[in-house]
């Protein structure tokens, strides 16, 4: 009770420094150029009157949430890994289309110049474990700083998590405090963001619905979380920046989260598939597990994750990831996750070796239910003196680039062999055969049409072939 009353009296101590001047008085404000949008409202640059230092502002409307928000991250401002907050004004705005001004709340904030983590991570030539580790341990800094005054930021993603600058060793900085509440034992709002979601906030928002649908729970009291939720979030995180894609994703890209998902997520079940995780050290991997544990119990705590010995930068490993190149290219990335996702629902079945399958013969209902719409049947066949439909030879040329980079991305459990990998080279070439993009994108990688005359790496092939099937798809569209 006393620990409530003393985070009431920090709210009112910071609203009591609320400015209700006007911010032009202060601050010259660029109208033209928008940073971005945070929870709760935009962001536009700012310049200080008379010094020209430059700010990031973020205005918001002016009611109990946004005033939480300036107040929670006022509390964990003034912390090297959290944006800093500078000045609060309550002012009158009036936006174009308005027909009046309205109450809103203006947050001078750090303007963070360099822009979001993964972005910048997808542009870095030689992106290591060392370096990942070094922004691992800036971000869980910050949430520390946000669990010592016992608050859960419940947002922590990526497009969260800006750089300074643009220098090789910029910081990385926490933003956003739209959704972060004190954790006093009444965390039951399910805000999130899908591929970072806890279990513990998924289910509350499955009792949230059962509730509204009049369903009676069966347990006493409401069902409520804590501020484990961005541990597991930072497990992710992890796990992302160290392969590039998430452990847990929809199974079709356009979709933000499936029934499936959910129940992966719930179930804490991922892997570490052999193709990018074969370098990342066994100290990566352990940290990642006790990071993304489902009960929270056995999860570990933003003390001991500082603790761990992954997080000893001195120690991490300076092999060169794939992450960037899976980060930088959406549809890698998509098919980097769909080849996952199949081996996954493999490894369900007991006693099945893992076969992944092209995806014409795949027998998926999401399959069947595309070629049904596009008025086509998996179960179709060439009348035998007629020629091939124009989209048939299509789909089956894009199957066979796929069913390359499906290989490169996640070969068997012993490595990627070289002879079956030019069989299915040889094999997409062929129905490939009329694709100058694809002559151009082997040439690069020295192909001769039955081999590849020097090494090539499987991330390398696997973008190059990604970028052909992007081009061919984006034909098939205008067509």
């Amino acid at each position: 009770m006393e620990e409530k009353d003393s985070s009431l009296n920090e709210v009112a101590n910071v609203l009591s420094k609320l400015k209700t001047s006007s911010i032009v008085d202060d601050y010259t404000i660029n109208w033209n150029q928008k940073l971005g949008t945070g929870v709760n409202g935009p962001v536009w640059p700012c310049k200080k009157n008379g010094t020209n230092e430059r700010f990031a502002l973020k205005i918001l409307p002016d009611k109990p949430s946004s005033r939480m928000e300036i107040s929670l991250h006022s509390r964990c401002s003034r912390h090297p890994a959290i944006v800093t907050l500078y000045d609060v004004y309550a002012n009158e705005v009036q936006f174009p289309g308005e027909a009046h001004p309205c109450p809103r709340i203006l947050m001078v904030m750090e303007l963070m110049d360099g822009g979001e983590l993964f972005d910048r991570i997808s542009q870095q030539k030689g992106f290591t474990e060392a370096q990942a580790v070094r922004y691992a341990k800036q971000i869980a800094s910050s949430i520390q700083q946000c669990h010592s005054l016992n608050i859960a930021h419940r947002d922590l993603k990526p497009e969260n998590l800006l750089l300074k600058d643009n220098s090789e060793n910029s910081p990385v900085k926490l933003s956003d405090f739209g959704f972060a509440k004190v954790d006093d034992g009444s965390l039951a709002t399910p805000h999130f963001t899908p591929y970072y979601v806890a279990p513990q906030v998924l289910e509350a928002q499955r009792r949230q619905r059962r509730e509204e649908k009049g369903i009676i729970p069966t347990s006493p009291g409401p069902y409520t979380y804590d501020k484990s939720c961005d541990i597991w979030s930072i497990g992710v995180i992890i796990y992302i920046m160290l392969c590039g894609y998430p452990p847990f994703y929809p199974e079709t890209p356009s979709r933000k989260i499936s029934r499936e998902m959910c129940h992966r997520i719930m179930a804490g079940q991922y892997d570490f598939p052999a193709e990018e995780w074969r370098h990342i050290s066994d100290e990566a991997k352990d940290l990642v597990t006790k990071l993304l544990k489902v009960d929270p119990m056995e999860r570990l705590n933003i003390s001991e994750l500082m603790e761990h010995s992954w997080m000893q930068e001195n120690r991490a490993s300076n092999v060169t990831l794939n992450s960037p190149a899976i980060m930088l290219d959406k549809n890698l990335m998509e098919e980097a996750m769909r080849v996952h996702s199949e081996q996954l629902t493999s490894m369900r079945l007991p006693d099945k070796r893992v076969v992944l399958k092209p995806v014409a013969k795949a027998n998926n209902p999401i399959i069947r239910k595309r070629a049904r719409s596009s008025c086509q049947s998996l179960d179709n066949r060439v009348v035998e003196g007629q020629p091939e439909p124009k989209h048939r030879k299509d789909t089956d040329a894009i199957t066979k680039l796929r069913d390359v980079i499906a290989y490169c991305i996640l070969p068997p459990q012993g490595g990627c062999n070289h002879e079956y990998l030019c069989e299915l080279m040889q094999t997409a070439q062929e129905h490939n055969h009329e694709c100058n993009t694809l002559k151009a994108a082997l040439e690069s990688l020295r192909w001769n049409g039955k081999a590849f005359e020097a090494p090539v790496e499987p991330s390398k092939l696997a973008l190059a072939l990604s970028n052909v099937v992007k081009e061919k798809n984006l034909n098939n569209s205008t067509q």
